[in-house]
C-alpha cells in the first residue's frame, strides 16, 4: 500500500538529561529536536565530478532552505543561494559552470539558471502555468517539462482560461464517469499532469512548450520517470496509457505502467509515442539512458496487478531494439538505478536484510556486487571510480558519503547535524534473527533505552511496520523514529515478519492471501525470543503500535492475541476488509493481496467466487475477543485507508466499554507530515504508553 512531547501542558516532551560522565551531560532526543534537524535534498554531482551541490533545509518548518556547493577535493562549503524562496529540481549544465533549478521567487514556479561563481540567478521561463518539474538534455537545448493542464487544450493559455472559468462557476460539484475519483489525499479533477518539450532560444530562454500527450486523460508518472537521450534525439518516460478513456478505464485496478519513447526532432508539430514495453502487462518503471546512448535501462515486474512483485533490471540495446532481463536470478527488488560512467555497469539500490544497499550490476556477465550495505542509502551519482550517495541509519540522520566502485575507501563528506546532535545520546541498537513461521529465519532490530542502566527492566514498545510489504530496517525515520521511543525509556523491538521486503521475493510474497497468518506467528515468536535473549526487556510490560498494515495488525492482535499487550496504538489501521475495498482508491492492492474484489471475481453479470480472505482475515469479525485498551489515530484526508476504518474500530471499542481514545487530524493524509502535528502525534502516543506501562 505503497508506496510519531512539548512544553508546559505537553510535559512529556520536556528535555530530560542524565549524567553521561562526570564532566559531560547527554540530552534526550525529542520530536522537537527531530523537527529542528537539517535536511538534505537535491543532492547532485557536477559532470566533472569536482563539486557537489545540495539543498539544506534547516528544520522542518524553517524558511532557511538554500543551495550549497562543496568542493570534493578540499571539502570547502559555500552557500550558493540566499533568496527567501527555496530551490528544487537542481540540474547541472553539462560544462559544470552553472545550475538550473525551480523557484517561485517571482510568485510562480519557474526555471532559473545561476552561474556557479555568481550570487544571482536569471529566470529562463515565464510560462502562464507553473512548472512542476523538468529534465535537461546534455547539450542544454532541450527541456522536458511537467505541467498540470486540461487535456485537449492546445496551449497553456487555454488551461489558464479553463481554470478561470471554473472559478467563476456558481455551483460546486464533482462528477465522474470512471475510477479513480481520488488518490492518496486529493480528489481527481479534470486537470492532469502532462509532459511537454521546449527548446531554448538563442538567449537561453524558454518561450514555447509543446504537449507530447495533449489528449491523454490521466497523468504520466512524473518528471522523475523521464530520461532524455544524451544526443537529445529521443526521450523515454513511464506512464499508464491514457491516450483515451477506454485505455484509462482500468487504472484503478491495474499496475500496468509502461515505458514510452518519443522522437525529439526539432520542429515537430505532433509526437508519436511508442510503447516499448507493450508486451508486459505488469509494472515497467524508471527508464535511464546510458551516458553513451547505446542502452536504455529500466526496471520491470512480471505479475500483473501485484505492486510488491520483484523489480528486475531490464536493458534495451538501442541499436537492435532487443530487450533482456539482467541478473534475473538475483533475488532482490530494485529501487533506483543509475548508469556508471563507463556505460558497462549499473548502480542500483535494493533493500537487503534490513538495509537499503547499493549494488553494481554488470549486464555482460549478469554479475551483482555489493558496494555499500550499511543503513539506508540513496541519491546515487558517480564519476570515475567514485560513487556518491546519501545514507542514514537508526542512530544517524542523512549525510553524504563517497565510496569507490569496489566498496572501499568509504568517506563521510558532510556532517550537517554535528552541532545540533553534539550532546544527544542515541540508543544502542542491534539486528537479531530467530526462527519464525515454519522455522524460517526472520530478522528484526532492538534498541536499548537511550540512558540504559544495566540490571534494570524496561517496558517494550513493539513497533509493527506498514506496507505490508515494507520494513522497519536500519533507517532514520521522520515519522516513526525508533530513537524517540528509546529516549522515553522504552526498549524498542521491530520485527520484519513474513511479507517484509529485502529478504527475497518468496519471503515478501508470502504475506499475500495470508495477512493474519504467518505475520502474526512471526510477531509472537519474535517477541518471545527477544525477551528471553535480552533479559533487560520486560516482557510483561509491553505495548504494540503500528500504522496502515501495522494498524491493521493492531486490530488483528486485539481479536487474535488479546491478552499479550498492556495497550495498543492503531494509526490508520484497516478494520473491516469488505468496506475497505469499497472505499480505497488503488484497487489493485486488495484485489491481489485479498484474492479479488470483495464480491468475487465478477465482470458485469458474470458471477465469481468470493475470496474467503475478506472474512478469514477481517479484524471486525473477531471483535468479540477485543479487550485491550487502544488509541486510534487517523488523518481525515487519508483516501488510502479512509477514516471510516478508524471510526469503526473506535465505535467498537467504545460500545464494548474498552478504554479508548480517537485522535483525528483534519489536515493530514495517510501520514502525519506537518511538524506541529507530529509533536502532538507523539505526545498522544507517549501519554497512552505511559498510562499503561510502568517505568
Amino acid at each position: 500500500m505503497k508506496k510519531l512531547l512539548s512544553f508546559a501542558a505537553l510535559s512529556l516532551m520536556t528535555a530530560v538529561t542524565s549524567v553521561k560522565a562526570a564532566d559531560s551531560v547527554s540530552e534526550v532526543f525529542t520530536v522537537e529536536k527531530l523537527n529542528e534537524l537539517n535536511q538534505l535534498h537535491d543532492v547532485t554531482l557536477s559532470p566533472q565530478g569536482d563539486v557537489l551541490v545540495y539543498g539544506l533545509k534547516k528544520g522542518s518548518s524553517s524558511k532557511d532552505n538554500h543551495l550549497y556547493k562543496q568542493n570534493i577535493k578540499t571539502g570547502q562549503i559555500t552557500q550558493l543561494t540566499e533568496h527567501e524562496k527555496a530551490e528544487s529540481n537542481v540540474v547541472w549544465a553539462d560544462d559544470g559552470k552553472s545550475l538550473y533549478f525551480l523557484s517561485s521567487r517571482n510568485g510562480s514556479s519557474q526555471i532559473w539558471q545561476q552561474d556557479l561563481q555568481d550570487q544571482t540567478a536569471k529566470q529562463i521561463s515565464d510560462f502562464p502555468v507553473e512548472v512542476n518539474g523538468f529534465k535537461l538534455s546534455k547539450n542544454g537545448q532541450v527541456f522536458a517539462l511537467s505541467f498540470t493542464v486540461k487535456p485537449g487544450c492546445e496551449t497553456l493559455t487555454c488551461t489558464v482560461e479553463a481554470k478561470k472559468a471554473d472559478e467563476e462557476k456558481k455551483y460546486n460539484i464533482r462528477a465522474y464517469d470512471q475510477l479513480m475519483v481520488r488518490h492518496w489525499d486529493a480528489w481527481a479533477t479534470e486537470y492532469k499532469e502532462h509532459l511537454f518539450i521546449a527548446h531554448a532560444d538563442k538567449n537561453g530562454q524558454l518561450k514555447h512548450a509543446q504537449d507530447i500527450m495533449p489528449n491523454w486523460v490521466s497523468d504520466f508518472a512524473g518528471i522523475s520517470q523521464v530520461s532524455i537521450h544524451p544526443d537529445a534525439t529521443s526521450l523515454a518516460f513511464s506512464a499508464k496509457d491514457s491516450s483515451s478513456k477506454a485505455a484509462a478505464k482500468d487504472h484503478a485496478w491495474s499496475t500496468n505502467f509502461d515505458i514510452f519513447e518519443v522522437s525529439l526532432a526539432k520542429g515537430q508539430t505532433a509526437f508519436n509515442l511508442k510503447n516499448i514495453t507493450e508486451k508486459n502487462n505488469a509494472w515497467d518503471s524508471s527508464p535511464v539512458y546510458s551516458p553513451n546512448g547505446r542502452y536504455l535501462a529500466y526496471k520491470a515486474m512480471k505479475i500483473a496487478g501485484y505492486e510488491a512483485d520483484k523489480f528486475t533490471l531490464q536493458l534495451r540495446d538501442n541499436r537492435t531494439g532487443k530487450i533482456r532481463a539482467v541478473a534475473a536470478d538475483w533475488d532482490r527488488s530494485i529501487g533506483s538505478l543509475a548508469f556508471a560512467p563507463d556505460n558497462n555497469s549499473v548502480y542500483v539500490v535494493a533493500q537487503d536484510v534490513g538495509q537499503k544497499s547499493i549494488f553494481s550490476i554488470t549486464p555482460e556477465f549478469d554479475e551483482v556486487r555489493s558496494i555499500s550495505n550499511v543503513g539506508s542509502n540513496g541519491d546515487i551519482s558517480s564519476h570515475g571510480n567514485k560513487v556518491y550517495f546519501t545514507r542514514h541509519t537508526l542512530n544517524s540522520p542523512q549525510d553524504i558519503f563517497s565510496i569507490d566502485n569496489h566498496g572501499d575507501d568509504l568517506t563521510k563528506l558532510t556532517h550537517i547535524n554535528k552541532d545540533k546532535l553534539g550532546d544527544v545520546k542515541f540508543a544502542d541498537y542491534q539486528q537479531f534473527n530467530f526462527k519464525g513461521w515454519n522455522d524460517e529465519t526472520v530478522h528484526g532490530y532492538w534498541l536499548k533505552p537511550a540512558n540504559f542502566e544495566a540490571g534494570k527492566k524496561y517496558p517494550i514498545a513493539f513497533l509493527v511496520h506498514g506496507g505490508p510489504q515494507g520494513s522497519f530496517g536500519n533507517m532514520f525515520h521522520y515519522r516513526w523514529n525508533a530513537q524517540l521511543w528509546a529516549a522515553q525509556g522504552y526498549g524498542v523491538v521491530m520485527v520484519d515478519f513474513h511479507g517484509s521486503t529485502g529478504y527475497g521475493q518468496e519471503f515478501t510474497h508470502s504475506i499475500s492471501r495470508d495477512w493474519g497468518g504467518k505475520p502474526l506467528e512471526d510477531l509472537q515468536k519474535g517477541l518471545d525470543f527477544i525477551v528471553k535473549d535480552q533479559p533487560w526487556l520486560d516482557g510483561d510490560n509491553a505495548c504494540a503500535l503500528g500504522a496502515s498494515y501495522g494498524g491493521y495488525m493492531m486490530n488483528w492482535i486485539a481479536g487474535n492475541w488479546p491478552t499479550r499487550f498492556k495497550c495498543l496504538i492503531n494509526h490508520a489501521g484497516l478494520y473491516d476488509m469488505p468496506s475497505f475495498y469499497q472505499s480505497t482508491e488503488e484497487l489493485w492492492f486488495p484485489e491481489y493481496d485479498m484474492g479479488g474484489p470483495s464480491w468475487g471475481k465478477e465482470n458485469g453479470s458474470a458471477k465469481g467466487k468470493v475470496s474467503p480472505d475478506y472474512t478469514k482475515f477481517n479484524p471486525s469479525a473477531y471483535v468479540n475477543n477485543w479487550q485491550t485498551p487502544m488509541l486510534v489515530i487517523q488523518g481525515e484526508l487519508d483516501y488510502r485507508v479512509p477514516y471510516a476504518q478508524s471510526l469503526g474500530a473506535f465505535t467498537t471499542l467504545q460500545r464494548k466499554g474498552i478504554d479508548s481514545r480517537l485522535v483525528m487530524f483534519p489536515d493530514e493524509d495517510h501520514h502525519i507530515r506537518k511538524p506541529d502535528n507530529l509533536v502532538v502525534w507523539y505526545d498522544e502516543v507517549f501519554k497512552w504508553l505511559e498510562k499503561y506501562t510502568k517505568k
